[in-house]
């Protein structure tokens, strides 16, 4: 079991024995930097963030993820990169690889980052597409194995819009065996052909929010209007009124269910504050996972295993 050299571009990339081991290592590389001891597996080696969305959690966690391994980092905003605009993906991905020996990309169509994956011949990470936002994911699995154990037979309630991260924890339920309980307001459903769950029983959906919220061990949502779909923030604000994470719903969950939410949160709309903010949130944690989380990524796709 040796990833030296893949890309990370959906989690149905990786075998289950595969993502334990990433979870193992990125437990070790968090407590080894809460106790202090440096990591810096990668210095001397680089790599190039291409962010054509902008990002708090994902920028900052991939820039100290590659600092604390030894790595430099070269920011790439959409006014600093001519990907896709004056040079081809096709082009941008040869030349980047030839400096690089890693390449994360965070923007739009799941098509940009596999075409970039597919002409780079160093690794290519998903920093988030349209589609799917599996570092995301990984941090979030991470985070409720620390709280509560192996994931495995348990059941995540996702309330709200069937976006990336719906999408990515369906591909994690498959890949995994858990079941996620899916409730979207009416034309806001999964996309099953996208999620890739043709004739899978990890899968359920409600129309009831409260119903899918029952005795789920995970209970998580994301804002209602994704990045992209500022236009229908209106109408959208309508439809969801009925699908906001409150204590109502955490009663149904299990008594040890623990709520997370990517982040940035609208409190007031997807979540009340008195849940995010409540003794079941996990989700500050959740966020700082994303650094641990990425750090076993690069270090596993870049060396392999180090420690066999």
């Amino acid at each position: 079991m040796d990833l030296k050299g893949r890309d990370f571009l959906t989690l149905k990339d990786f075998t289950p024995e595969e993502i334990s081991y990433l979870l193992d290592l990125s437990a070790e590389l968090k407590d080894k930097k809460k106790k202090g001891i440096p990591v810096d597996t990668l210095r001397g080696k680089n790599v190039a963030l291409i962010f054509e969305k902008t990002s708090t959690r994902t920028r900052c966690s991939f820039e100290v993820a590659a600092h604390d391994l030894g790595m430099g980092t070269t920011y790439l905003d959409p006014t600093g990169s001519q990907i896709g605009k004056k040079e081809s993906i096709k082009d941008t991905a040869r030349v980047l690889a030839g400096m690089y020996e890693g390449i994360e990309y965070r923007g739009f169509g799941q098509e940009i980052v596999e075409e970039l994956a597919k002409y780079s011949k160093v690794p290519v990470w998903n920093g988030l597409t349209n589609e799917y936002h599996p570092c995301q994911i990984l941090a979030d699995i991470f985070t409720f194995i620390e709280h509560r154990g192996p994931i495995q037979g348990k059941t995540v309630a996702w309330i709200g819009d069937s976006n990336n991260m719906c999408n990515t924890w369906l591909q994690a339920a498959e890949v995994l065996d858990f079941t996620v309980h899916v409730s979207t307001p009416p034309g806001y459903e999964v996309e099953s052909e996208r999620a890739g769950l043709h004739g899978t029983g990890h899968f359920k959906q409600f129309a009831n929010p409260m119903d899918a919220a029952k005795d789920a061990d995970i209970v998580t949502t994301d804002v209602w209007t994704s990045m992209g779909f500022e236009a229908e923030n209106e109408a959208r604000l309508r439809d969801f009124a009925d699908w906001q994470v409150d204590a109502e719903m955490m009663r149904v969950a299990r008594p040890d269910a623990i709520f997370l939410h990517c982040l940035p949160a609208h409190r007031g709309e997807e979540v009340t504050a008195e849940v995010i903010d409540g003794p079941q949130s996990e989700v500050w944690e959740e966020a700082e996972n994303r650094l641990h989380v990425q750090k076993a990524l690069m270090e596993y796709l870049v060396l392999g295993r180090v420690n066999p």
